[in-house]
C-alpha cells in the first residue's frame, strides 16, 4: 500500500524527498480518512463512491444508522482487518461531526481521528 502524505491543511506533500506512506498503519489511516471525507458522488472517475453523508449519516432520523454506515466504510478501506475502538459525536454548535476509531491494520494498529 502506498499512499503520498498529506499535510496539516489536507493537501498533497510534495519535494520533500519523504513524501509517500508505504505499507504502514499510518497508510491505511489516512486511506480511512480520505475516504471518509469523500462524498458520495463527488468523484467524477466513480460516482458511486463515496460517503452518503446527506441521506445516511446526517439528519434528524439517521441516529440509529449513523455509526453502521461509517464502520462499513472504515472496514471496507484496503488493509482494515478491524475496528477496536469507535466513537462519533455531532457539535451542533459548530455543525460538525468527529469520527474517532482505533483500527487495526496489516500492517499493525492505527489511530484515526477526524472531523468532517
Amino acid at each position: 500500500m502506498r499512499y503520498r502524505k498529506l499535510d496539516a491543511a489536507g493537501d498533497y506533500t510534495l519535494g520533500s524527498g519523504q513524501d509517500w506512506l508505504v505499507n504502514s498503519p499510518e497508510a491505511v489511516a489516512q486511506a480511512v480518512r480520505t475516504r471518509l471525507a469523500l462524498n458520495l458522488g463527488e468523484w467524477f472517475v466513480d460516482t458511486t463512491d463515496g460517503m452518503p453523508w446527506d441521506t445516511e449519516v446526517l439528519g434528524k432520523r439517521t441516529a440509529l444508522t449513523r455509526d453502521a454506515v461509517i464502520k462499513d466504510r472504515i472496514l471496507g478501506t484496503p488493509g482494515v482487518t478491524a475496528i477496536t475502538e469507535y466513537s462519533s459525536n455531532f457539535d451542533g454548535n459548530t455543525r460538525r461531526f468527529s469520527v474517532t476509531a482505533t483500527i487495526t491494520t496489516a500492517y499493525g494498529t492505527a489511530q484515526v481521528d477526524t472531523t468532517l
